[in-house]
């Protein structure tokens, strides 16, 4: 018993030293963050929309982009992945991911990269997962563009935070120059600019209502094939609505 309590209290220690943690694992029995502001994240989330994710992936391959300590790459190799990489800019959260993959005994890359760098990787994957990213990006349809054009051979798992009203109205596909009313509409497509901080985030760049989310996806060639929960959306790969590089004369 003794030394069943001193190899929790040294798992209990690395795992602090690590710290802090913003996804709370659990790992043999410690939690990562007990305290989260959000409860039991990501765990209560992954909850709500896991049954859109096949108990068995068969083999394919994943790619964790974001992947923070690693909670969705890890559940995709219990899944039954092949090839699973997990890349994050952050080299804080890829110490802990490589932990927590290590204590699980799970065969996960990692690579300290971002987004805008996809194109290193040099492979598509089966399954890509861009979840709780896209709100912090100054850039964020180059990075879905860069995700269509250059990592997801199949199919997206998105999620971003969003504000606003989240109805989803009819947009046309032309206005005209004097036409003003439309920006007012509350379900037109709005992606709102925090200048400063929001939730005390300096990271949070652009929130965007329901609207905006599912039109981005789809003007970077991403078909949602289900909306599982708020937020979270499975996307097929599809042609894109608009050409990444602008119209001649537009610079």
């Amino acid at each position: 018993m003794g030394e069943l309590t001193d190899d929790r209290k040294i798992l209990e220690a690395r795992i602090e030293a690590l710290g802090p943690w913003f996804q709370n694992l659990d790992i043999n029995g410690v939690k990562t963050a007990p305290n989260h502001f959000l409860g039991d994240y990501p765990s209560f989330k992954w909850q709500g929309f896991k049954e859109s994710i096949p108990e068995d992936l068969g083999g394919r391959s994943v790619l964790d982009v974001g992947c923070n300590a690693g909670f969705y790459t890890l559940e995709m190799k219990r899944r039954n992945a092949g090839r699973v990489v997990g890349i994050d800019s952050d080299p804080l959260y890829l110490r802990q991911a490589r932990f927590a993959a290590e204590r699980s005994g799970l065969d996960v890359e990692f690579r300290q990269m971002s987004v805008y760098d996809v194109e290193k990787l040099a492979e598509k994957f089966d399954l890509v997962i861009f979840m709780g990213v896209l709100y912090h990006l100054r850039h964020p349809l180059l990075a879905l563009d860069l995700l269509h054009e250059h990592v997801v051979a199949d199919q997206l798992l998105f999620q971003c935070l969003q504000r606003g009203d989240e109805r989803v109205g009819d947009v046309e596909e032309d206005y005209d120059f004097s036409e003003w009313a439309v920006f007012d509409r509350a379900t037109y497509p709005k992606l709102f600019f925090v200048e400063n901080r929001y939730a005390s985030d300096p990271t949070n760049w652009f929130v965007p209502n329901r609207a905006a989310v599912e039109a981005m996806l789809r003007s970077c060639g991403f078909a949602v094939e289900c909306h599982p929960e708020r937020e979270v959306y499975l996307c097929r790969r599809a042609e894109r609505h608009y050409a990444v590089e602008p119209p001649p004369g537009i610079r």
